[in-house]
């Protein structure tokens, strides 16, 4: 469940240094932004950020940008941004719907992690890995198109196993059971780690066309 309300959210979140509130003026041209030309990866949904925080203190040569909706999300990773020095790691309050509009042929990796299954067939566009999005995505790769996905929602997994192959896309890491598979150089969410928790199945998969 979403927090909802945190008081003076917008403030916080607008006050972060790593917050990007300018974006679109970067649109194609973020490695400005970064003052390097490494490679650029991107989060959908980043909810409270341990996912993103953890991928950019582990891979300092890669460029991280998280990007999330909700104010009363997005300002839990930011508390937990203060005082940290990260360089490579840039946060952007946006609806995923606009990423075309954001982003230029300047991105070599995108994750999706925990995304909404949107379980009613009625609003399967919505699903971060609907045909409607997948065409979003084409524009903003800059070679490859690369998708990493996490979930514990399997009828989700699935779909978005077919969405892909119909797509065009190509499959180099499927995983039935995560955590009864390699698990070298996982970064968990703080979703994952609940559900890891419960003992939910996590399923992943890495494509790439």
């Amino acid at each position: 469940m979403r927090l909802r309300n945190v008081k003076g959210a917008k403030d916080v979140i607008e006050k972060s240094d790593y917050i990007i509130n300018n974006y679109y003026d970067y649109k194609g041209k973020f490695n400005l932004l970064f003052n390097n030309d490494n490679p650029i990866h991107i989060e959908i949904g980043m909810g409270k950020g341990d996912f993103i925080i953890g991928m950019a203190l582990n891979n300092p040569s890669i460029n991280f940008i998280g990007i999330e909706k909700f104010d009363s999300v997005l300002v839990r990773a930011v508390q937990k941004l203060e005082g940290q020095n990260i360089p490579n790691l840039r946060l952007i309050r946006m609806d995923a719907l606009d990423i075309d509009n954001v982003f230029f042929k300047e991105v070599e990796c995108l994750y999706l992690n925990f995304s909404d299954p949107w379980p009613k067939e009625r609003h399967a566009r919505r699903r971060l890995t609907s045909d409607v999005f997948l065409s979003k995505y084409d524009s903003i790769f800059r070679d490859l198109c690369n998708i990493v996905m996490k979930t514990d929602n399997r009828k989700l997994f699935e779909y978005s196993i077919m969405s892909f192959n119909n797509y065009g896309y190509s499959i180099d890491m499927l995983s039935l059971d995560l955590y009864n598979d390699d698990l070298t150089g996982n970064v968990q969410t703080e979703y994952e780690k609940k559900f890891v928790e419960k003992g939910n199945v996590i399923y992943k998969i890495s494509v790439h066309k």
